[in-house]
């Protein structure tokens, strides 16, 4: 049997202290400075864990470096952008950016690159991939530590590590979802003994409405305020794509990918990928909270139609031998259907801008989920 020091640590801690919330399991399983999922691995590609829509094909990062290049016409075309990615896995959708960047100088003269990265193995892949790169690339911890200035931030895959709470409906009231030790030993969930006070009263009406037993979801407002909070304040815009829902609504979606498959999340805490679907409805809020503009969201394969993946599909296509013409034909449709093997309807891509900017490429005003519409 292999060693498995999160697992220990963590029944430790829940002997010691008592049953361990949700929220602070998933944080040490993604981030424990030793044995955390994220700290010490590649998790990406054939051989890893998961596939992002970078790892695909080149056209996602092609067009999210388009987009860019939209979005830094809107603002003016400061001389200074700094094109900031949160969880830049590879390296791969900033490489491929750049590549589309290449072709307006004075846009690409004017990017600094900001890399937000917490995994030392993920950040030589990123040195490496970005290596024939001119610009300033620059690695941090944290958003915090990105310098002032007019930005645009882009989140592929990065909202659904962040850690949630869960909560489950009782008779009387809303119970904080926890991780405790079962007779024989082993983890299993449990709810916390107490409801948590009045809780009820900040849930939209259709998770209120929901019937005992139900689940429900919720992340801090942390991180989108402060992706909101910068580009309200120093001028840009930021693009959040990833897996989840348009509405909130209860539902349990924590779950753990290991080697391309699903498992138990608590089985082998530190070793496999545990996440939860985003919310876009509370994402969207927040950021009109602190009076950034709010586009979309928008399903992944509008986005990507919306913004030109059949042409470039097509131009790629025109001039490759019959073999990678099939497997870009494979890869645009991976992105971009909606059935149960494609990223089209699953992923939904938001946008966060500065007041100012009244449209961005491939999202519209009118679609968004701020409100309980």
């Amino acid at each position: 049997m292999t060693e498995q020091p999160l697992l220990n640590e963590i029944k430790a801690l829940i002997k010691s202290s008592g049953p361990m919330p949700v929220w602070r399991y998933m944080e040490l399983c993604l981030m424990h400075p030793h044995y955390g999922y994220y700290v010490s691995r590649d998790p990406l590609g054939r051989e890893g864990d998961f596939t992002t829509a970078p790892e695909v094909s080149q056209m996602f990062g092609e067009l999210l470096g388009l987009w860019t290049a939209s979005v830094w016409k809107q603002m003016g075309s400061p001389q200074l952008l700094r094109l900031i990615e949160l969880g830049p896995g590879r390296g791969t959708m900033m490489a491929d950016a750049l590549r589309a960047l290449r072709v307006l100088p004075p846009l690409y003269q004017a990017l600094h690159i900001h890399m937000v990265e917490v995994n030392p193995v993920l950040r030589e892949r990123q040195s490496a991939t970005l290596s024939g790169v001119r610009n300033s690339i620059t690695w941090h911890d944290s958003i915090d530590d990105v310098p002032d200035g007019p930005g645009i931030i882009l989140a592929n895959e990065y909202f659904d590590v962040l850690p949630i709470h869960q909560m489950v409906k009782r008779e009387d009231g809303w119970h904080e979802r926890v991780i405790e030790i079962d007779p024989n030993g082993n983890l299993q969930f449990g709810a916390a003994s107490e409801p948590t006070p009045r809780f009820d009263v900040l849930l939209p009406p259709l998770v209120r409405a929901a019937p005992v037993g139900a689940v429900f979801e919720w992340r801090p407002d942390t991180e989108i305020m402060k992706l909101a909070t910068r580009v309200r304040d120093q001028d840009g815009a930021a693009l959040i794509i990833d897996y989840g829902h348009l509405r909130s609504d209860a539902g349990d979606t924590f779950q753990a990918i290991a080697r391309h498959s699903f498992t138990d999340p608590l089985k082998a805490p530190g070793q496999a990928d545990v996440t939860a679907h985003v919310d876009f409805q509370a994402l969207a809020r927040a950021a009109e909270d602190v009076g950034a503009r709010v586009h979309g969201p928008v399903t992944q394969g509008d986005f990507l139609k919306r913004v030109g993946i059949d042409t470039r599909a097509a131009a790629l296509m025109s001039k490759a031998t019959p073999e990678v013409a099939t497997d870009i034909s494979i890869a645009l449709k991976r992105l971009t259907d909606t059935g149960r093997s494609g990223m089209g309807a699953m992923f939904k891509v938001l946008g966060i801008s500065e007041p100012r900017l009244t449209g961005l490429a491939g999202l519209s005003d009118l679609e968004h989920a701020g409100g309980d519409k």
